[in-house]
């Protein structure tokens, strides 16, 4: 049976949304034995009891990593830059040495083809493999090439394959909390700007159509793809299924195209799982 592993990082109001993510991965990877890895820093021994066992009946095993806070002594954080920001960009110091790649992914997606194609991906010398949200105008993407001053595509970090081997070896922690401290007043996504600033060039870049879906943005991807990536089409080949931005499916007067389908498998996670203790 093949293992993926998987990387969350989130607090524990993102706990039912997290449900859904992982019940979607487990029901649409059939044979696919997934190790979830948690990075917290203040989950209850009692929680985290649950939650695992939650996850034992889809067959999912969950390795909870606590982060010892001492560890971020030297990085600025403040109300809107939180220290868990830090936590995807510095898995490779976080997790067990003898992992290689690591698949994190954001608690608002659903999972809704199979993973393994991205996870066996060849990433070559790359450290990240990333999708940008182009749309339809290179606007956004061109405030965000001159507001970070990178030559790319501004990649989102909601879906992010991480090689982990590299990454020990190049990427500092001094060096992220350095460019927070510098350029603090100036990041927007915190995360996603610094991951693009620093790293934009050791990003592999991924097809978001395929890998990182932004549910919001049905009309542009029908257009770009000349009406081919129809409903239909996304059923059949979208693997990650993204709910970005405030709008969120699972709170009131949603809008956009694919609520009605995130809603449908929040019951299917209802019935599945039992409740949280």
């Amino acid at each position: 049976m093949e293992t993926i592993d998987l990387l969350v990082s989130l607090d524990e109001n993102y706990l039912p949304q997290l449900r859904v993510m992982l019940y979607s991965a487990s029901l649409n990877n059939p044979g696919v034995n997934f190790r979830v890895f948690l990075l917290h820093r203040g989950f209850s021994t009692e929680l985290l009891s649950s939650l695992s066992r939650q996850l034992e009946v889809l067959d999912m095993e969950l390795r909870a990593v606590r982060v010892d806070e001492r560890l971020f002594e030297s990085a600025p954080v403040m109300k809107q830059y939180p220290q868990e920001m830090y936590y995807r960009l510095l898995a490779a110091q976080l997790l067990p040495e003898d992992m290689d790649r690591v698949l994190y992914l954001d608690p608002d997606i659903l999972v809704i083809n199979p993973l393994t194609p991205l996870w066996c991906l060849d990433m070559g010398s790359k450290l990240f493999a990333a999708a940008a949200h182009t749309g339809m105008t290179e606007l956004a993407n061109n405030v965000n090439r001159l507001r970070l001053g990178t030559e790319r595509d501004y990649f989102n970090s909601g879906v992010l394959l991480i090689d982990l081997a590299r990454c020990r070896a190049e990427v500092n922690p001094e060096e992220i909390f350095s460019y927070v401290s510098e350029h603090a007043e100036e990041l927007l996504l915190p995360d996603q700007d610094i991951l693009n600033a620093l790293y934009s060039s050791r990003i592999l870049e991924l097809d978001d159509a395929l890998w990182n879906y932004d549910a919001r943005n049905f009309k542009n991807y029908l257009m770009r793809s000349n009406g081919a990536a129809d409903m239909e089409w996304v059923i059949e080949n979208t693997a990650v299924l993204h709910f970005c931005g405030r709008a969120k499916p699972w709170k009131p007067h949603y809008r956009h195209r694919f609520g009605m389908l995130y809603l449908h498998y929040e019951q299917l996670t209802r019935r599945a799982l039992p409740e949280l203790d």
